[in-house]
């Protein structure tokens, strides 16, 4: 339902509007980085007034924060969906090597949104917070299916291994992946083994 603005002209009811800022942010921030993701910019891609964003956030940090918590539960909800259709053992070693080959960070707009969410991170304890958080349900993930010393090796070759795959120029050889994972699960247990 439309409603009258102070002015008489008439503001259309748009009640998605805060989601598509933050969706907007996000999107400038893959494009731009943090640096280029000026106020202006979010509500042009985002296809409102400049105002909205001060009418929805109390200052552009707000957005900021609020606009990487989606981002860190987008991926780790993806995260947890794809690990949590693993059965046996060998099935969960075989997701762990698609999330690093081909399911992670695979965007080059989401590579740079971690890479840029880690720098907030290293400075700022607000951004930490989500980090932790979001590293935190990477191994709850796993453990479903691993020791929680396993998972928590798992958590960070799943990290190194995605941030080089997607940075090296040279291909990688078939197989590397996997390799690595059974390196590191190799005296595992399993969480849906006997005992």
């Amino acid at each position: 339902m439309d409603g009258e603005t102070s002015g008489g002209r008439r503001r259309r009811y748009d009640p998605a509007r805060r989601d598509r800022i933050i969706d907007a942010c996000l999107q400038v921030i893959g494009e731009a980085g943090v640096a280029g993701a000026s106020t202006r910019r979010i509500a042009a891609a985002a296809d409102v007034p400049l105002g909205s964003i001060t009418y929805h956030f109390a200052d552009a940090d707000e957005l900021l924060r609020e606009a990487f918590e989606r981002f860190a539960h987008r991926v780790s909800d993806r995260f947890e969906e794809h690990m949590a259709r693993a059965s046996t053992v060998d099935e969960a070693r075989q997701a762990v090597v698609d999330l690093i080959d081909s399911d992670v960070l695979v965007d080059p707009q989401e590579l740079v949104l971690t890479h840029e969410l880690y720098t907030l991170a290293a400075r700022d304890p607000r951004y930490r917070r989500l980090t932790h958080e979001w590293m935190a349900r990477s191994r709850h993930a796993l453990e479903r299916h691993f020791d929680p010393a396993t998972a928590r090796l798992l958590d960070a070759l799943i990290e190194g291994l995605t941030i080089h795959r997607a940075l090296d120029i040279e291909p990688h050889e078939p197989g590397e992946t996997r390799h690595a994972v059974d390196l590191a699960t190799r005296r595992a247990t399993h969480r849906g083994d006997p005992a």
